[in-house]
């Protein structure tokens, strides 16, 4: 925006006339209106917040203020936004290895082949790089990333992935979570214990994907004692199925409270929840209540992957779009979010790591509206704190100067118009919102599929 030309090289300044949502500010002690909005004046100094003030007239004696103003006109300050969920091993790839009918099956295929053939260190750095200067510009400012973690790859990724998180420490935090099947643990004694060595060592996560399968208690039991151990938390890819057979979140929660587990576990897609009966889900989501577990829907990846019918030439319509209940465990006290998942690649061909399309989709999807409540959260707050960053996803007098500030004054007129022009302040500093060109990897694609 033109406006904030006039901060160029200011050390200390004024946001005024800006609209905020007071449950994202802390230390203002602001009070919402009817719609829950307030009006504020926000004085940065160098990379802090140091004031958030109810408006005043500009007439009135500015005192304290530093000299450089910059009327809002009532547009919208949010904290930069936290993704919790995504794969940036996975992302971008779909020039080389697209999904042939955009199944979920089709996605595990492509990608497989796509690792073995191609996924070399230079190959992932690249494509991670990539993927962070698209989520940079649009004003995200964490990011948990899911690794797929079998051997022979998990000796190529995770060392990308450390190197990757040191080169963008500056700009934004990053960590990874160990991915592999569970039923891997039948197999292979040693690989547990030594994933979650190499977990502990680069300060990630321990997750993996829960099946169905025989010996599940089991390996759930085995996993949570691995990660309590090492003080981890944990994060699974749960039920991603319309069958409503699919029963591991519940499973998930009674080894939460068999093993009085104490860490964070975070479970994602859960979307078999939808599909079964109102008395097995309430039996579910009561469970996931009592054990603490908090739950992510990644509701754009999953309504590319979900409910297809007749894929192929002559599709139908899809009668259900793959979200899991958010409203009712909400409503449950369990900490819900939204997040991207996948980019470009197999599982989901589009996005851009860009949290306020994932916001707006989301709400657009799971009616995260009428009332809009405190949905927001679900990209700030509630994810930063889930990720154990407390300074994330929120205005805070005395925090960090990272936010960003739209044209549009409530979320209503932001999510009409996502991708209306917005800026971006990181550290009390308006970064420049360049995106990279999709030429940059052609060369990484020279065996397109």
């Amino acid at each position: 925006m033109t406006e904030f030309a006039v901060l160029d090289g200011a050390e200390s300044y004024l946001l005024a006339n800006a609209t905020v949502l007071p449950v994202l500010v802390e230390g203002a002690g602001l009070k919402p209106d009817d719609r829950g909005l307030a009006r504020v004046d926000i004085r940065i100094d160098g990379a802090t917040i140091t004031r958030i003030d109810p408006s005043r007239p500009r007439n009135n004696a500015l005192g304290a203020d530093p000299a450089t103003v910059v009327d809002l006109d009532a547009g919208m300050i949010l904290p930069t936004l936290v993704d919790s969920h995504v794969h940036l091993d996975k992302g971008h790839i779909w020039p080389r290895h697209a999904n042939a009918d955009g199944t979920f099956p089709s996605a595990l295929q492509t990608v497989s082949q796509d690792r073995i053939a191609n996924w070399s260190a230079e190959d992932v750095r690249a494509r991670m790089d990539f993927a962070l200067r698209c989520a940079y510009a649009h004003g995200t400012s964490l990011i948990r990333t899911h690794i797929d973690s079998l051997p022979p790859q998990d000796e190529i990724t995770w060392p990308v992935l450390c190197e990757v998180i040191e080169d963008w420490s500056d700009r934004l935090s990053l960590h990874g979570s160990c991915l592999f099947g569970i039923d891997r643990l039948d197999s292979d004694d040693g690989f547990l214990q030594r994933i979650a060595n190499r977990i502990k060592a680069t300060d990630g996560v321990l997750g993996a994907v829960t099946y169905m399968v025989p010996r599940l208690d089991e390996h759930l039991d085995t996993i949570m004692q691995a990660a309590d151990e090492r003080g981890l938390d944990l994060d699974f890819h749960v039920d991603e199925t319309s069958s409503p057979d699919a029963r591991s979140l519940a499973r998930i929660a009674e080894a939460a409270l068999r093993n009085r587990y104490s860490g964070n576990i975070l479970c994602g897609h859960c979307c078999s929840l939808a599909c079964q009966d109102e008395a097995e889900a309430d039996r579910t989501m009561d469970l996931v209540a009592r054990a603490g577990i908090a739950v992510v829907s990644l509701p754009m990846c999953n309504m590319y992957l979900q409910g297809r019918r007749n894929p192929g030439e002559t599709p139908d319509t899809p009668r259900w779009r793959g979200i899991t209940l958010l409203h009712e465990l909400k409503r449950r006290g369990v900490r819900v979010m939204v997040a991207s998942d996948n980019t470009r690649d197999p599982f989901y061909a589009y996005g851009d790591l860009d949290m306020v399309e994932v916001f707006t989709q989301a709400t657009r999807i799971a009616h995260l509206d009428h009332p809009a409540s405190d949905w927001i959260r679900s990209v700030t707050t509630t994810p930063a704190d889930v990720l154990r960053h407390p300074d994330k996803g929120r205005l805070r007098v005395g925090g960090g100067a990272d936010f960003i500030a739209f044209r549009g004054r409530d979320l209503f007129e932001i999510m009409a118009r996502p991708s209306a022009p917005r800026d971006v302040f990181r550290n009390g500093r308006l970064i420049p919102r360049i995106l990279p060109d999709y030429r940059e990897l052609d060369a990484l694609m020279g065996e397109v599929s």
